[in-house]
């Protein structure tokens, strides 16, 4: 059996980037995987172990936005 690794909603700052591994269902929304601001995301995808921190940036690239045209 594979360890299961789950991080609390309690880890993260609310404006925090963090990223959604798989689809959430919730009764009002469906999350799918991507990055997120930790506070968009509802508590059952934490409960789940769905969320990952991303890595730490490291250079310039974290000045680097989205290409234009998206």
């Amino acid at each position: 059996m594979a360890l299961e690794r789950r991080l609390s909603r309690s880890m993260f700052l609310e404006t925090e980037v963090v990223e959604l591994r798989q689809m959430c269902f919730t009764p009002g929304r469906v999350f799918e995987p991507g990055k997120y601001l930790a506070g968009e995301l509802p508590d059952t995808a934490f409960n789940m172990g769905l969320v990952e921190k991303l890595p730490p940036v490291r250079g310039n690239s974290e000045e680097v936005g989205d290409p234009p045209g998206t």
